[in-house]
């Protein structure tokens, strides 16, 4: 639950930039167009984290409330295939609901850490990424 107007939640989750910021263990960030995007991230695993080159692409959108994407990611020893979604909806509050899912294979030699080793460390990022969707909400709502 953001305490943001639907269309500033909207405006943070569809600016690359923005999103960005929110990521952890971004290097560095490419936008190629408003539906396609790459980050160099370093994702904390154990010893040392585990480089990827992460390659987005907007798959669906409709304005203000719904949008899909792709995320393909490759590393040494990992590939990452991500089809995520998020819905929003107004609260009676005046704030806006987020509902958000995301579906995450890992194959190679990483990958075969399973599910059991994987899933907290995933789980541990989403909630980074919200905390920080929330900052950069609020600072929107304010700007």
């Amino acid at each position: 639950m953001f305490e943001a107007p639907r269309a500033t939640v909207w405006q943070v989750l569809n600016d690359p930039a923005s999103m960005a910021k929110t990521m952890p263990g971004v290097e560095s960030f490419d936008i190629h167009d408003d539906k396609r995007w790459t980050a160099n991230v370093k994702i904390p695993l154990g010893l040392g984290g585990l480089k990827m080159k992460v390659d987005m692409e907007k798959t669906e959108e409709r304005e203000p409330e719904f949008a899909a994407m792709h995320i393909k990611g490759q590393g040494v020893g990992a590939m990452m295939n991500m089809l995520t979604t998020f819905a929003l909806t107004d609260a009676p509050s005046g704030g806006t609901h987020m509902k958000w899912t995301a579906d995450v294979k890992i194959a190679g030699p990483v990958g075969s850490m399973g599910q059991r080793v994987l899933q907290p460390i995933v789980n541990q990022q989403v909630q980074h990424v919200l905390g920080a969707l929330d900052q950069q909400v609020q600072a929107a709502a304010k700007g």
